[in-house]
């Protein structure tokens, strides 16, 4: 075997093994834009209840049951420097209870927030806070 031939063999896969080591790294590293999945199944909760995460990620929350959901914040249960957020981007708690079927999320779809300031954040879904569908995000 040729000098030349044994070197490009050498060179191939040390490149197979470099990009395989940083594909890998890539995928254990890169996080999705979601650092949290709350669900909303079929039985009236937020699952989990409570989300932890820290300054900066995303909170995505995904209706897998048959019926429609609202992802709200409480007004006076974030933090006072946080932005308010809710399913259909309304800008108050009040503002959502007038046009609550703006902020539906149907079966299958997403709503996702990301939360920036440290805190405590209560939410709930509008259409079944009766039955105590509540939930809570932690950002440490």
């Amino acid at each position: 075997m040729s000098l030349e031939l044994y070197s490009r063999r050498k060179l191939l896969r040390l490149g197979t093994a470099t990009f395989a080591t940083l594909s890998t790294a890539g995928c254990l590293n890169g996080q999705s834009s979601s650092a949290q999945t709350v669900t909303m199944p079929g039985d009236l909760r937020f699952e989990p209840k409570t989300a932890t995460i820290e300054p900066g990620e995303t909170v995505t929350w995904t209706n897998e049951s048959d019926i429609d959901h609202t992802v709200t914040a409480y007004e006076d249960e974030i933090p006072d420097e946080a932005a308010y957020f809710a399913s259909g981007d309304f800008e108050s708690e009040g503002a959502v209870r007038n046009r609550v079927t703006e902020g539906l999320i149907a079966p299958g779809e997403n709503y996702e927030h990301t939360f920036e300031e440290p805190g405590t954040y209560g939410y709930f879904c509008i259409p079944h806070e009766s039955s105590e569908m509540v939930g809570t995000v932690r950002v440490r």
